[in-house]
Order: C-alpha cells, then structure tokens, then sequence
C-alpha cells in the first residue's frame, strides 16, 4: 500500500458521505419542513426524494467499497475487535441500505402512500420524525468516525 492509494480511497471515502449525510440532512431539516408548511403534499415529496434516493444508493455503496479498501489497504481488519465508530459506520451503512434497497421499495413506500391518502399531515410528520432520528445517528457517527480516526476517543 502506498499513503497515496489509502489517502485516495478516504478521500473518496469521505465525499460519498458528504453526498450521503448531506442529502439526508437537506431532507430532514429543508424538504420535509417546506412541505409540511406547504400543506403536506406527499407526492412531491415522493417525487422529490426519488432524486435523492438515486444519489444516496449510489454515495453508500461508494462508501461501502472505500471504506473496505481502506481496512484492506491498512490492515485494520483487527481493528473491528474494538473500535465502535467503526461498528457505528458499518451499523449506520447498514440501516440506509436496508431501508434503500429493500424496505422502501418493497414495503414502506406502499404503505406510506396508503397512510398519505388517509392522513396527509400525519404521514409528513411520521417521515419527519423517522429522518430526524436517521440524521442523528448519522452525524453521532460522522462525528465518531471522524474523532476516532484522527486518535481521539469517546470512550
């Protein structure tokens, strides 16, 4: 491994995750609010969020394979052992893709639709309140990973 190949990877590394987290904070904190005081218009979210569900499939998986090459070119598989922010990432990776490629397509985007015909306001504040809790857990591990992979510890 050369510092060169390991620094890429990170580099890459870390704009998946800009693409990624940004994207769900720009959700959570912009979209949904806007539309909520708009008059809840589920649709558009729906049409609007397609964009970015495009975008964060695409940002996790890239962060899924650099994130590997950096424990491959590094050695650091041991470190899985007793890392948390590692296990933080790899939880949080792990939640999103779940949501993206399985739950969402075959499950939540059905049975949201069904509830925004019932209760418009009631589904927006449903999805904003499960996005606020995706965007916590994202930036508590942004914020680890980051302070653990520069020495630091929480604990």
């Amino acid at each position: 491994m050369t510092l060169n190949d390991y620094a890429l990877w990170r580099g890459l590394h870390v704009l998946a995750i800009v693409f990624w987290i940004g994207g769900v904070a720009f959700v959570t904190i912009i979209l949904i609010p806007a539309l909520r005081r708009s008059g809840n218009d589920y649709a558009l979210f729906e049409k609007l969020e397609h964009r970015f569900g495009l975008q964060a499939k695409f940002s996790t998986q890239i962060a899924m394979i650099s994130g590997l090459m950096m424990l491959h070119l590094s050695g650091s598989w041991s470190r899985l052992a007793d890392t948390w922010w590692l296990w933080a990432m790899i939880a949080t990776w792990g939640i999103f893709t779940l949501m993206l490629f399985v739950l969402e397509p075959w499950l939540i985007h059905r049975l949201l639709h069904r509830k925004a015909q019932i209760d418009p306001a009631g589904t927006m504040t449903l999805l904003q309140r499960l996005h606020y809790g995706l965007l916590t857990l994202s930036l508590i591990t942004v914020a680890g990973g980051v302070i653990g992979a520069h020495g630091g510890a929480w604990f």
